[in-house]
């Protein structure tokens, strides 16, 4: 049985549109597989702890000679990079905020970014300098956004630093297997924003089945 762990980065605990895309892939996910494992990690409403210097010094040093100011340092790390190591399939829900990702989620990418734990260095290959270390993972990624436009070739995709960004920091530690699922136009035109609802949770449904075949 696939393990699941489900991310919830929105600030809003309701009304979310990437609330209800992780909902939406939980409830079809559930209708398919009998007692499934899913677990939860909640970023939006939470205080996710920033990095800081005993973070930094900790995260580069042996694990054995790490004082206890250091361990604690990394706790929330710890657990964290251990639930990722533990899914086999993660489902990551972020709205676009200021044309990126929530200052939580940001938070949360530098707590799972830890050399010698989900990605080591490569010095051999300048072109791929990093080795990520969480391998044979599915990844499906649910956008939404205010506006339209930010697919590729689009006209406002200059300004979509939230696809890209994500995409990379799961690729450096190891996790390319990746499904992309945009909804677009939540503030502006209601019709365009339906269908692209509509669409949207099609789509999540047809990305199970391929992943389950």
């Amino acid at each position: 049985m696939k393990k699941v762990l489900v991310i919830n980065s929105s600030a809003r605990a309701h009304n979310s549109q990437s609330r209800k895309l992780t909902e939406i892939f939980v409830d079809h996910w559930k209708s398919i597989h009998a007692d499934p494992v899913i677990h939860y990690r909640e970023l939006g409403n939470t205080d996710v702890p920033h990095i800081n210097q005993n973070w930094i010094a900790a995260a580069f040093k042996p694990a054995s000679t790490r004082s206890e100011a250091e361990v604690e340092a990394l706790r929330t790390s710890d657990i964290y990079i251990s639930e990722l190591r533990d899914a086999d399939v993660i489902v990551l829900g972020s709205p676009m905020y200021n044309w990126s990702v929530s200052s939580t989620l940001k938070a949360y990418i530098d707590q799972i970014l830890r050399v010698n734990e989900t990605w080591k260095i490569n010095p051999g290959d300048k072109q791929n300098p990093y080795t990520g270390l969480l391998e044979n993972k599915t990844l499906f990624l649910f956008l939404t956004r205010g506006a339209q436009g930010y697919e590729k070739g689009e006209y406002n995709e200059h300004l979509n630093f939230q696809s890209n960004y994500l995409r990379t920091v799961f690729n450096i530690i190891g996790i390319t297997n990746i499904h992309v699922v945009a909804v677009n136009g939540v503030s502006f035109d209601g019709e365009k924003f339906k269908e692209s609802i509509e669409a949207s949770h099609q789509n999540i449904r047809e990305l199970i089945g391929m992943e389950e075949n």
